[in-house]
Protein backbone atom coordinates (compact mmCIF):
# COMPACT_ATOMS: atom_id res chain seq x y z
CA UNK A 1 0.00 0.00 0.00
CA UNK A 2 2.68 2.58 0.87
CA UNK A 3 4.26 1.70 -2.62
CA UNK A 4 1.29 2.64 -4.23
CA UNK A 5 1.12 5.81 -2.42
CA UNK A 6 3.98 7.21 -3.51
CA UNK A 7 3.22 5.85 -6.73
CA UNK A 8 0.43 8.61 -6.34
CA UNK A 9 1.91 11.29 -4.96
CA UNK A 10 5.09 10.77 -8.18
CA UNK A 11 2.01 10.76 -11.01
CA UNK A 12 0.12 13.59 -9.70
CA UNK A 13 1.95 17.03 -9.48
CA UNK A 14 1.18 18.52 -6.34
CA UNK A 15 1.43 22.27 -7.47
CA UNK A 16 -0.82 21.35 -10.13
CA UNK A 17 -3.22 19.52 -8.69
CA UNK A 18 -3.62 22.29 -5.70
CA UNK A 19 -3.33 24.82 -8.37
CA UNK A 20 -6.95 23.85 -9.71
CA UNK A 21 -8.31 24.42 -6.63
CA UNK A 22 -6.67 27.48 -5.36
CA UNK A 23 -5.11 31.00 -7.63
CA UNK A 24 -0.83 29.43 -6.56
CA UNK A 25 2.06 32.44 -7.48
CA UNK A 26 5.93 31.27 -7.57
CA UNK A 27 7.65 32.58 -5.18
CA UNK A 28 11.59 31.03 -5.52
CA UNK A 29 11.33 27.66 -5.50
CA UNK A 30 8.34 27.28 -3.67
CA UNK A 31 4.67 28.74 -4.88
CA UNK A 32 2.68 30.91 -2.13
CA UNK A 33 -1.19 31.73 -1.46
CA UNK A 34 -3.79 32.81 0.84
CA UNK A 35 -4.86 29.85 2.62
CA UNK A 36 -8.00 28.17 1.59
CA UNK A 37 -8.63 27.02 5.55
CA UNK A 38 -8.96 30.09 6.96
CA UNK A 39 -9.44 33.87 6.11
CA UNK A 40 -6.49 35.46 5.81
CA UNK A 41 -5.13 38.73 3.52
CA UNK A 42 -1.44 38.48 3.74
CA UNK A 43 -0.94 34.90 1.67
CA UNK A 44 0.57 32.11 4.12
CA UNK A 45 0.12 29.21 2.34
CA UNK A 46 3.59 27.72 0.85
CA UNK A 47 3.57 24.74 -1.94
CA UNK A 48 6.65 22.64 -2.56
CA UNK A 49 7.45 20.69 -6.09
CA UNK A 50 10.58 19.61 -4.84
CA UNK A 51 8.97 18.09 -1.96
CA UNK A 52 5.60 17.36 -2.52
CA UNK A 53 3.96 19.03 -0.02
CA UNK A 54 1.91 21.99 1.81
CA UNK A 55 2.27 24.58 4.80
CA UNK A 56 0.23 27.04 6.09
CA UNK A 57 2.59 29.79 8.32
CA UNK A 58 -0.60 31.21 9.72
CA UNK A 59 -3.27 30.75 11.81
CA UNK A 60 -4.04 26.94 11.19
CA UNK A 61 -0.69 25.67 10.81
CA UNK A 62 -1.90 23.05 8.73
CA UNK A 63 0.50 20.93 6.57
CA UNK A 64 0.90 18.02 4.48
CA UNK A 65 0.44 15.85 0.93
CA UNK A 66 -2.08 15.87 -1.97
CA UNK A 67 -3.80 13.43 0.43
CA UNK A 68 -4.28 15.55 3.51
CA UNK A 69 -4.81 18.69 1.05
CA UNK A 70 -8.04 16.34 -0.05
CA UNK A 71 -9.35 15.04 3.13
CA UNK A 72 -9.14 18.81 4.14
CA UNK A 73 -11.01 20.36 1.04
CA UNK A 74 -13.57 17.92 0.84
CA UNK A 75 -13.66 16.75 4.61
CA UNK A 76 -13.03 13.47 3.92
CA UNK A 77 -11.22 10.54 5.32
CA UNK A 78 -7.59 9.43 4.28
CA UNK A 79 -9.03 6.37 2.59
CA UNK A 80 -11.80 8.38 0.77
CA UNK A 81 -8.94 10.57 -0.18
CA UNK A 82 -6.84 7.38 -1.25
CA UNK A 83 -9.55 6.12 -3.67
CA UNK A 84 -10.19 9.72 -5.40
CA UNK A 85 -6.17 10.08 -5.96
CA UNK A 86 -6.06 6.54 -7.04
CA UNK A 87 -8.66 7.00 -9.78
CA UNK A 88 -7.31 10.33 -11.06
CA UNK A 89 -3.79 8.94 -11.20
CA UNK A 90 -5.17 5.60 -13.18
CA UNK A 91 -3.99 3.11 -10.67
CA UNK A 92 -5.75 0.39 -9.85
CA UNK A 93 -5.75 -0.04 -5.28
CA UNK A 94 -4.84 -3.76 -3.90
CA UNK A 95 -6.46 -4.51 -1.57
CA UNK A 96 -6.41 -2.00 1.52
CA UNK A 97 -3.64 -3.74 4.29
CA UNK A 98 -5.49 -0.93 7.46
CA UNK A 99 -8.59 -0.45 8.98
CA UNK A 100 -10.11 3.25 8.63
CA UNK A 101 -12.79 3.03 11.64
CA UNK A 102 -13.85 6.78 10.94
CA UNK A 103 -14.32 5.89 6.77
CA UNK A 104 -16.09 2.96 8.20
CA UNK A 105 -18.48 4.44 10.41
CA UNK A 106 -18.97 7.62 8.02
CA UNK A 107 -19.72 5.01 5.13
CA UNK A 108 -21.96 2.73 7.23
CA UNK A 109 -24.58 6.10 8.15
CA UNK A 110 -24.11 6.56 4.05
CA UNK A 111 -25.36 3.71 3.43
CA UNK A 112 -28.33 3.81 5.84
CA UNK A 113 -29.13 7.41 4.91
CA UNK A 114 -28.91 5.67 0.77
CA UNK A 115 -31.68 3.16 2.17
CA UNK A 116 -34.00 5.63 4.09
CA UNK A 117 -34.02 7.80 0.94
CA UNK A 118 -35.00 5.40 -1.00
CA UNK A 119 -38.08 4.35 0.93
CA UNK A 120 -39.16 7.93 1.72
CA UNK A 121 -39.15 8.15 -2.13
CA UNK A 122 -40.19 5.62 -2.68
CA UNK A 123 -43.29 5.85 -0.14
CA UNK A 124 -43.78 9.34 -2.25
CA UNK A 125 -44.25 7.75 -5.88
CA UNK A 126 -45.71 4.41 -4.90
CA UNK A 127 -46.93 4.10 -1.93
CA UNK A 128 -50.98 5.56 -1.29
CA UNK A 129 -49.65 6.65 2.10
CA UNK A 130 -47.85 9.46 -0.21
CA UNK A 131 -50.82 11.11 -1.98
CA UNK A 132 -51.77 13.62 -0.24
CA UNK A 133 -47.85 14.36 0.06
CA UNK A 134 -47.81 13.94 -3.76
CA UNK A 135 -50.68 16.33 -4.35
CA UNK A 136 -49.13 18.61 -2.32
CA UNK A 137 -46.50 18.81 -4.54
CA UNK A 138 -48.15 19.72 -7.56
CA UNK A 139 -49.58 22.54 -5.99
CA UNK A 140 -46.25 24.26 -5.53
CA UNK A 141 -45.48 23.74 -8.72
CA UNK A 142 -42.56 20.87 -8.33
CA UNK A 143 -42.83 19.11 -11.73
CA UNK A 144 -42.41 15.40 -11.58
CA UNK A 145 -39.28 14.77 -12.81
CA UNK A 146 -37.60 17.62 -10.44
CA UNK A 147 -39.00 14.92 -7.53
CA UNK A 148 -37.28 12.13 -8.45
CA UNK A 149 -34.00 14.47 -9.51
CA UNK A 150 -33.56 15.69 -5.69
CA UNK A 151 -35.23 12.34 -4.58
CA UNK A 152 -37.78 14.05 -2.47
CA UNK A 153 -39.83 11.32 0.05
CA UNK A 154 -42.82 11.37 2.10
CA UNK A 155 -42.29 10.01 5.76
CA UNK A 156 -45.41 8.20 6.95
CA UNK A 157 -47.39 9.14 10.17
CA UNK A 158 -46.03 6.54 11.89
CA UNK A 159 -44.17 5.42 14.77
CA UNK A 160 -41.41 2.57 13.80
CA UNK A 161 -42.24 2.15 10.29
CA UNK A 162 -38.96 3.52 8.93
CA UNK A 163 -36.84 1.97 12.14
CA UNK A 164 -38.54 -1.20 11.09
CA UNK A 165 -37.97 -1.23 7.47
CA UNK A 166 -33.90 -0.14 8.33
CA UNK A 167 -33.59 -3.31 10.97
CA UNK A 168 -34.73 -5.91 8.03
CA UNK A 169 -31.65 -4.32 6.13
CA UNK A 170 -29.32 -5.34 9.08
CA UNK A 171 -28.71 -2.46 10.50
CA UNK A 172 -28.13 -1.94 14.43
CA UNK A 173 -30.38 0.03 16.85
CA UNK A 174 -26.87 2.08 17.86
CA UNK A 175 -26.41 3.18 14.01
CA UNK A 176 -29.56 4.14 13.45
CA UNK A 177 -29.77 6.18 16.56
CA UNK A 178 -26.72 7.66 15.30
CA UNK A 179 -27.67 8.40 12.18
CA UNK A 180 -30.20 10.68 13.81
CA UNK A 181 -33.26 8.86 11.74
CA UNK A 182 -34.77 7.73 14.90
CA UNK A 183 -34.52 9.08 18.46
CA UNK A 184 -34.19 7.01 21.61
CA UNK A 185 -37.77 6.56 23.40
CA UNK A 186 -38.80 4.80 26.71
CA UNK A 187 -39.99 2.01 24.81
CA UNK A 188 -37.35 1.81 22.32
CA UNK A 189 -36.83 3.38 19.38
CA UNK A 190 -39.23 5.50 17.25
CA UNK A 191 -38.73 7.36 13.88
CA UNK A 192 -37.82 10.80 14.13
CA UNK A 193 -39.58 12.27 10.51
CA UNK A 194 -43.29 11.28 11.08
CA UNK A 195 -46.12 12.83 8.33
CA UNK A 196 -43.67 14.75 6.50
CA UNK A 197 -42.66 15.82 3.50
CA UNK A 198 -38.61 14.48 3.32
CA UNK A 199 -35.87 16.22 1.40
CA UNK A 200 -32.48 14.70 1.22
CA UNK A 201 -30.09 17.09 2.02
CA UNK A 202 -26.28 16.11 0.32
CA UNK A 203 -22.69 17.18 0.19
CA UNK A 204 -20.79 18.52 -2.42
CA UNK A 205 -20.05 14.62 -3.03
CA UNK A 206 -23.36 13.83 -3.74
CA UNK A 207 -23.58 12.05 -0.46
CA UNK A 208 -26.63 12.01 1.48
CA UNK A 209 -25.87 13.71 4.88
CA UNK A 210 -29.51 14.22 6.24
CA UNK A 211 -32.70 15.29 5.94
CA UNK A 212 -35.11 17.72 6.55
CA UNK A 213 -38.63 17.01 6.71
CA UNK A 214 -41.90 19.59 6.31
CA UNK A 215 -45.35 19.29 7.27
CA UNK A 216 -48.07 18.95 5.23
CA UNK A 217 -50.84 20.69 7.59
CA UNK A 218 -50.34 24.30 8.45
CA UNK A 219 -52.89 23.99 10.99
CA UNK A 220 -50.65 21.24 13.10
CA UNK A 221 -48.97 22.81 15.91
CA UNK A 222 -45.67 21.62 15.58
CA UNK A 223 -42.37 23.04 13.79
CA UNK A 224 -42.81 23.46 10.06
CA UNK A 225 -39.69 22.16 9.58
CA UNK A 226 -37.47 19.77 11.03
CA UNK A 227 -34.15 18.42 10.79
CA UNK A 228 -31.66 16.12 11.20
CA UNK A 229 -29.60 16.43 14.23
CA UNK A 230 -25.69 17.40 14.20
CA UNK A 231 -24.24 13.35 13.69
CA UNK A 232 -20.95 12.44 12.93
CA UNK A 233 -21.43 13.54 8.69
CA UNK A 234 -23.64 16.24 8.88
CA UNK A 235 -23.01 19.51 10.47
CA UNK A 236 -25.84 21.95 9.93
CA UNK A 237 -23.02 25.25 9.97
CA UNK A 238 -21.42 23.13 6.41
CA UNK A 239 -24.11 22.67 4.71
CA UNK A 240 -25.91 23.87 1.40
CA UNK A 241 -29.32 22.40 0.37
CA UNK A 242 -29.10 21.85 -3.40
CA UNK A 243 -25.38 22.09 -3.51
CA UNK A 244 -24.96 18.77 -5.51
CA UNK A 245 -27.02 19.88 -8.27
CA UNK A 246 -25.51 23.95 -8.44
CA UNK A 247 -21.87 23.25 -7.57
CA UNK A 248 -20.81 22.94 -11.87
CA UNK A 249 -22.99 25.96 -12.81
CA UNK A 250 -21.10 27.85 -9.36
CA UNK A 251 -17.74 27.37 -10.85
CA UNK A 252 -18.75 28.17 -14.25
CA UNK A 253 -20.68 31.66 -13.67
CA UNK A 254 -18.19 32.35 -10.47
CA UNK A 255 -21.61 33.28 -8.85
CA UNK A 256 -23.96 32.01 -6.59
CA UNK A 257 -27.77 32.81 -5.44
CA UNK A 258 -28.26 32.56 -1.77
CA UNK A 259 -31.79 31.66 -0.75
CA UNK A 260 -33.77 30.40 2.50
CA UNK A 261 -35.62 27.40 2.11
CA UNK A 262 -35.46 24.33 -0.22
CA UNK A 263 -38.88 25.27 -1.94
CA UNK A 264 -36.71 28.90 -2.76
CA UNK A 265 -34.08 26.39 -4.28
CA UNK A 266 -36.25 24.25 -6.00
CA UNK A 267 -38.39 27.03 -7.32
CA UNK A 268 -34.93 28.50 -8.62
CA UNK A 269 -33.56 25.47 -10.24
CA UNK A 270 -36.71 24.29 -12.24
CA UNK A 271 -37.07 27.33 -14.08
CA UNK A 272 -33.30 27.29 -15.25
CA UNK A 273 -31.57 29.21 -12.26
CA UNK A 274 -29.09 26.65 -11.52
CA UNK A 275 -26.38 28.15 -9.53
CA UNK A 276 -28.33 28.82 -6.46
CA UNK A 277 -27.98 26.85 -2.95
CA UNK A 278 -30.63 27.24 0.69
CA UNK A 279 -28.99 28.23 3.85
CA UNK A 280 -31.43 26.49 5.45
CA UNK A 281 -32.71 29.32 7.73
CA UNK A 282 -31.50 32.92 7.81
CA UNK A 283 -28.31 33.10 9.43
CA UNK A 284 -25.51 32.14 6.99
CA UNK A 285 -22.40 30.90 8.50
CA UNK A 286 -18.46 31.69 8.10
CA UNK A 287 -18.30 27.45 7.52
CA UNK A 288 -21.18 27.64 4.72
CA UNK A 289 -19.16 30.83 3.56
CA UNK A 290 -15.79 29.13 3.41
CA UNK A 291 -17.37 25.92 0.78
CA UNK A 292 -18.43 28.89 -1.41
CA UNK A 293 -15.34 30.69 -1.65
CA UNK A 294 -13.93 27.67 -2.77
CA UNK A 295 -16.02 28.13 -5.94
CA UNK A 296 -17.25 31.58 -6.65
CA UNK A 297 -16.38 35.09 -6.06
CA UNK A 298 -19.98 37.02 -6.03
CA UNK A 299 -22.73 36.38 -4.09
CA UNK A 300 -25.92 37.43 -4.98
CA UNK A 301 -28.25 36.99 -1.15
CA UNK A 302 -32.12 36.04 -2.49
CA UNK A 303 -33.65 36.03 1.30
CA UNK A 304 -37.09 36.38 1.96
CA UNK A 305 -38.45 40.10 2.10
CA UNK A 306 -39.01 40.83 5.78
CA UNK A 307 -37.43 42.38 8.58
CA UNK A 308 -36.01 39.00 9.11
CA UNK A 309 -34.34 38.35 5.70
CA UNK A 310 -33.52 42.08 6.33
CA UNK A 311 -31.48 41.53 9.61
CA UNK A 312 -29.78 38.66 8.23
CA UNK A 313 -28.14 40.71 5.59
CA UNK A 314 -26.90 42.99 7.65
CA UNK A 315 -25.41 40.40 9.58
CA UNK A 316 -23.50 38.72 6.90
CA UNK A 317 -22.29 42.11 5.51
CA UNK A 318 -19.40 41.68 8.10
CA UNK A 319 -19.04 37.98 7.65
CA UNK A 320 -19.06 38.25 3.89
CA UNK A 321 -16.21 41.10 4.03
CA UNK A 322 -13.89 39.00 5.55
CA UNK A 323 -14.00 36.77 2.50
CA UNK A 324 -13.54 39.75 -0.01
CA UNK A 325 -16.76 38.29 -1.87
CA UNK A 326 -18.29 40.42 -4.11
CA UNK A 327 -22.28 40.99 -2.85
CA UNK A 328 -25.03 42.07 -3.55
CA UNK A 329 -28.69 41.76 -2.88
CA UNK A 330 -32.08 41.09 -4.52
CA UNK A 331 -35.32 42.66 -3.63
CA UNK A 332 -38.74 41.34 -3.89
CA UNK A 333 -41.18 43.90 -3.94
CA UNK A 334 -44.38 42.12 -5.25
CA UNK A 335 -44.45 38.53 -2.49
CA UNK A 336 -42.29 37.30 0.39
CA UNK A 337 -40.04 35.10 -0.78
CA UNK A 338 -38.88 33.71 -4.24
CA UNK A 339 -40.77 30.58 -4.31
CA UNK A 340 -43.91 32.94 -4.63
CA UNK A 341 -42.67 35.64 -6.63
CA UNK A 342 -41.51 32.85 -9.40
CA UNK A 343 -45.30 31.68 -8.99
CA UNK A 344 -46.88 35.02 -9.33
CA UNK A 345 -44.66 36.46 -12.13
CA UNK A 346 -42.24 34.14 -13.34
CA UNK A 347 -41.12 37.22 -16.01
CA UNK A 348 -40.93 39.55 -13.34
CA UNK A 349 -39.04 37.59 -11.32
CA UNK A 350 -36.30 36.79 -13.80
CA UNK A 351 -36.06 40.92 -14.08
CA UNK A 352 -35.26 41.61 -10.67
CA UNK A 353 -32.47 38.72 -10.89
CA UNK A 354 -30.67 40.51 -13.72
CA UNK A 355 -30.86 43.90 -11.20
CA UNK A 356 -29.44 42.95 -7.63
CA UNK A 357 -27.93 46.19 -6.15
CA UNK A 358 -24.50 46.02 -3.61
CA UNK A 359 -25.60 45.32 -0.02
CA UNK A 360 -23.88 48.89 1.03
CA UNK A 361 -26.34 50.43 -1.05
CA UNK A 362 -28.66 47.86 0.34
CA UNK A 363 -28.02 48.52 3.82
CA UNK A 364 -27.71 52.44 3.12
CA UNK A 365 -31.42 52.42 1.45
CA UNK A 366 -32.73 50.49 4.37
CA UNK A 367 -31.38 53.46 7.19
CA UNK A 368 -33.00 56.35 4.93
CA UNK A 369 -35.80 54.33 5.06
CA UNK A 370 -35.37 53.75 8.52
CA UNK A 371 -34.67 57.18 9.78
CA UNK A 372 -35.12 60.63 8.70
CA UNK A 373 -32.42 62.45 7.09
CA UNK A 374 -34.58 66.02 7.82
CA UNK A 375 -34.33 65.72 11.41
CA UNK A 376 -30.64 66.11 12.83
CA UNK A 377 -30.55 62.95 14.94
CA UNK A 378 -32.21 60.95 11.94
CA UNK A 379 -28.97 61.89 10.50
CA UNK A 380 -26.93 61.08 13.37
CA UNK A 381 -28.17 57.56 13.52
CA UNK A 382 -27.69 57.02 9.84
CA UNK A 383 -24.51 57.99 10.12
CA UNK A 384 -22.99 55.71 13.43
CA UNK A 385 -25.28 53.02 11.62
CA UNK A 386 -23.33 53.18 8.61
CA UNK A 387 -20.18 53.90 9.74
CA UNK A 388 -19.99 50.86 11.46
CA UNK A 389 -20.18 48.99 8.43
CA UNK A 390 -17.10 51.10 6.49
CA UNK A 391 -14.97 50.62 9.21
CA UNK A 392 -15.51 47.00 8.80
CA UNK A 393 -14.64 47.41 4.83
CA UNK A 394 -11.31 45.32 3.57
CA UNK A 395 -11.11 47.18 0.75
CA UNK A 396 -9.86 50.95 0.55
CA UNK A 397 -11.55 51.61 -2.51
CA UNK A 398 -14.97 50.47 -1.43
CA UNK A 399 -14.62 52.04 1.90
CA UNK A 400 -13.78 55.50 0.03
CA UNK A 401 -16.62 55.05 -2.40
CA UNK A 402 -19.43 54.66 0.61
CA UNK A 403 -17.39 57.38 2.77
CA UNK A 404 -18.08 59.57 0.10
CA UNK A 405 -21.64 58.56 -1.05
CA UNK A 406 -22.34 58.69 3.18
CA UNK A 407 -21.20 62.15 3.12
CA UNK A 408 -23.64 63.31 -0.15
CA UNK A 409 -26.66 61.44 1.24
CA UNK A 410 -26.61 62.82 4.26
CA UNK A 411 -25.19 66.56 3.15
CA UNK A 412 -21.74 66.20 5.42
CA UNK A 413 -18.57 67.20 4.38
CA UNK A 414 -16.04 64.10 3.91
CA UNK A 415 -13.70 64.91 7.21
CA UNK A 416 -17.15 64.59 9.58
CA UNK A 417 -17.57 61.15 8.39
CA UNK A 418 -13.78 60.38 8.66
CA UNK A 419 -13.41 61.41 12.29
CA UNK A 420 -16.75 59.71 12.89
CA UNK A 421 -15.11 56.82 11.57
CA UNK A 422 -12.27 57.25 13.59
CA UNK A 423 -14.49 57.66 16.67
CA UNK A 424 -16.12 54.43 16.35
CA UNK A 425 -12.88 52.43 15.40
CA UNK A 426 -11.08 54.26 18.86
CA UNK A 427 -14.94 52.64 20.86
CA UNK A 428 -14.90 49.30 19.42
CA UNK A 429 -11.06 48.76 19.93
CA UNK A 430 -12.13 49.60 23.23
CA UNK A 431 -14.61 47.57 23.36
CA UNK A 432 -12.78 44.48 22.54
CA UNK A 433 -9.54 45.01 24.48
CA UNK A 434 -10.37 42.25 27.18
CA UNK A 435 -8.08 40.02 28.79
CA UNK A 436 -7.63 37.65 25.85
CA UNK A 437 -5.39 34.25 26.02
CA UNK A 438 -4.22 33.95 22.25
CA UNK A 439 -4.50 30.16 21.51
CA UNK A 440 -0.73 30.19 19.65
CA UNK A 441 1.61 32.23 21.15
CA UNK A 442 3.92 34.16 19.17
CA UNK A 443 7.35 32.26 18.50
CA UNK A 444 10.57 33.46 19.65
CA UNK A 445 12.91 35.32 17.58
CA UNK A 446 15.39 32.98 18.22
CA UNK A 447 13.15 30.31 16.75
CA UNK A 448 12.41 32.09 14.13
CA UNK A 449 15.81 33.06 13.19
CA UNK A 450 16.96 29.53 13.86
CA UNK A 451 13.68 27.95 11.41
CA UNK A 452 14.83 30.48 8.64
CA UNK A 453 18.44 29.25 8.77
CA UNK A 454 17.63 25.97 8.33
CA UNK A 455 15.34 26.75 5.79
CA UNK A 456 17.52 28.89 3.93
CA UNK A 457 20.06 25.84 3.90
CA UNK A 458 17.71 23.14 2.62
CA UNK A 459 16.30 25.03 0.03
CA UNK A 460 19.51 26.61 -1.91
CA UNK A 461 21.27 25.28 -4.67
CA UNK A 462 24.35 25.23 -3.07
CA UNK A 463 24.02 24.01 0.35
CA UNK A 464 27.51 22.70 1.37
CA UNK A 465 29.02 25.84 0.32
CA UNK A 466 26.70 27.75 2.62
CA UNK A 467 27.07 24.94 5.53
CA UNK A 468 30.78 24.68 5.12
CA UNK A 469 30.88 28.60 5.94
CA UNK A 470 28.16 28.32 8.75
CA UNK A 471 29.60 25.76 10.56
CA UNK A 472 32.41 28.15 10.85
CA UNK A 473 29.97 30.08 13.17
CA UNK A 474 27.47 28.42 14.86
CA UNK A 475 27.29 25.06 16.91
CA UNK A 476 24.64 22.30 17.24
CA UNK A 477 24.38 23.57 20.43
CA UNK A 478 23.24 26.42 19.85
CA UNK A 479 19.74 25.52 18.55
CA UNK A 480 16.78 25.62 21.07
CA UNK A 481 15.29 23.52 19.67
CA UNK A 482 16.07 19.65 20.06
CA UNK A 483 14.86 18.65 16.66
CA UNK A 484 16.66 21.82 15.14
CA UNK A 485 19.85 20.16 16.79
CA UNK A 486 19.16 16.55 15.29
CA UNK A 487 18.77 17.66 12.07
CA UNK A 488 22.04 19.75 12.29
CA UNK A 489 23.88 16.93 13.35
CA UNK A 490 22.44 14.64 10.67
CA UNK A 491 23.69 17.11 8.06
CA UNK A 492 27.02 17.46 9.25
CA UNK A 493 27.63 13.87 8.81
CA UNK A 494 25.79 13.77 5.82
CA UNK A 495 28.39 16.34 4.68
CA UNK A 496 31.10 14.13 5.65
CA UNK A 497 30.17 11.31 3.19
CA UNK A 498 28.77 13.24 0.17
CA UNK A 499 29.97 15.27 -2.54
CA UNK A 500 26.43 17.12 -3.12
CA UNK A 501 23.54 17.66 -1.29
CA UNK A 502 20.57 16.33 -3.17
CA UNK A 503 17.37 16.25 -1.20
CA UNK A 504 15.52 13.31 -1.70
CA UNK A 505 19.13 10.96 0.13
CA UNK A 506 18.91 13.68 2.69
CA UNK A 507 15.43 12.88 3.63
CA UNK A 508 15.62 9.23 3.07
CA UNK A 509 18.01 9.25 6.37
CA UNK A 510 15.82 10.93 8.22
CA UNK A 511 13.85 9.55 11.51
CA UNK A 512 10.64 8.92 11.12
CA UNK A 513 9.76 11.17 14.31
CA UNK A 514 11.44 14.22 12.53
CA UNK A 515 10.20 14.26 9.13
CA UNK A 516 7.01 16.40 10.04
CA UNK A 517 9.43 18.89 11.50
CA UNK A 518 11.89 19.09 8.40
CA UNK A 519 9.08 19.11 6.18
CA UNK A 520 7.80 22.66 8.11
CA UNK A 521 11.39 23.47 7.96
CA UNK A 522 12.20 23.37 4.39
CA UNK A 523 8.96 25.16 3.03
CA UNK A 524 9.49 28.20 6.35
CA UNK A 525 11.83 30.49 4.52
CA UNK A 526 9.12 30.82 1.44
CA UNK A 527 7.41 32.39 4.10
CA UNK A 528 9.55 34.66 6.31
CA UNK A 529 11.23 36.20 3.64
CA UNK A 530 14.68 38.29 5.03
CA UNK A 531 15.76 41.15 2.80
CA UNK A 532 17.66 40.43 -0.37
CA UNK A 533 20.66 41.48 0.66
CA UNK A 534 20.69 40.02 3.96
CA UNK A 535 23.59 37.51 4.57
CA UNK A 536 22.56 34.30 5.86
CA UNK A 537 25.99 34.75 8.20
CA UNK A 538 23.97 37.78 10.01
CA UNK A 539 21.04 35.35 11.09
CA UNK A 540 23.86 32.34 12.42
CA UNK A 541 25.48 35.29 14.25
CA UNK A 542 22.24 36.62 15.48
CA UNK A 543 21.42 32.76 16.71
CA UNK A 544 24.56 32.74 18.40
CA UNK A 545 23.94 35.65 20.35
CA UNK A 546 20.74 34.70 21.39
CA UNK A 547 22.89 31.94 22.52
CA UNK A 548 25.38 33.32 24.57
CA UNK A 549 22.81 36.00 25.99
CA UNK A 550 20.94 33.04 27.30
CA UNK A 551 23.88 31.45 28.64
CA UNK A 552 24.92 34.04 30.66
CA UNK A 553 21.72 34.90 32.11
CA UNK A 554 20.93 31.59 33.17
CA UNK A 555 24.48 31.41 34.91
CA UNK A 556 23.75 34.77 36.83
CA UNK A 557 20.85 33.70 37.67
CA UNK A 558 22.15 30.65 39.44
CA UNK A 559 24.87 33.20 40.68
CA UNK A 560 27.65 31.30 39.35
CA UNK A 561 30.29 34.41 38.59
CA UNK A 562 33.61 32.60 36.98
CA UNK A 563 35.85 33.02 34.29
CA UNK A 564 33.05 31.41 31.87
CA UNK A 565 31.03 34.05 31.99
CA UNK A 566 33.18 36.35 31.33
CA UNK A 567 34.82 34.60 28.46
CA UNK A 568 30.72 34.33 27.83
CA UNK A 569 30.85 38.44 27.70
CA UNK A 570 33.73 38.66 25.45
CA UNK A 571 32.56 36.50 22.90
CA UNK A 572 28.86 38.32 22.97
CA UNK A 573 31.06 41.72 22.50
CA UNK A 574 33.01 40.41 19.42
CA UNK A 575 29.96 38.81 17.96
CA UNK A 576 27.61 42.17 18.00
CA UNK A 577 30.81 44.00 16.30
CA UNK A 578 30.52 41.46 13.72
CA UNK A 579 26.65 41.98 13.46
CA UNK A 580 27.48 45.60 13.21
CA UNK A 581 29.84 45.26 10.31
CA UNK A 582 27.41 42.95 8.24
Amino acid sequence: MNTQIEEIKRKIDIVEFIGSYINLKKTGRNFKALCPFHQEKTPSFIVSPDRQIWHCFGACSEGGDIFKFLMKWENVTFFEALTSLAKKAGIKLEKIGFEDKEWDKKQKIIEINHFATQFFHYLLRRNRCGINALEYLKKRGVKSNIIDEFQLGYAPNSWRTLTSFLKKRGFSSDLILESGLAIKGVHGLYDRFRGRLIFPIKNIRDQVIGFSGRLLDENIKEAKYINSPETFIYHKRESLFGIDKAKETIRKTNKVFLVEGEFDMISCYQIGLKNVVAVKGTAVTKEQLFLIKRMAERINLFLDADQAGEEAIKKVASEIEMFDFETKVITIDFAKDPDEAIKKDINRFKQIVKKPIPIYDFILNGLLKKYSIKDPFGKKRIAEEMVNYLIEMKNPVIESYYSKKLAEVLDLEIKTIESLKRKMRFLNQKRILTPIVSKKKKEERRVILEKYLLSYLFQSKISFKIFDRLKKIIEKKYFSVPAFQKIWQIFFDFRQLKEDFILDDFVKILPSEIKPVFDELYLFSSHYLVEEKEKIEKVAYEIKKDYLKNEISQRLKNEIDDETIRQLNKELTEVEKTINLL
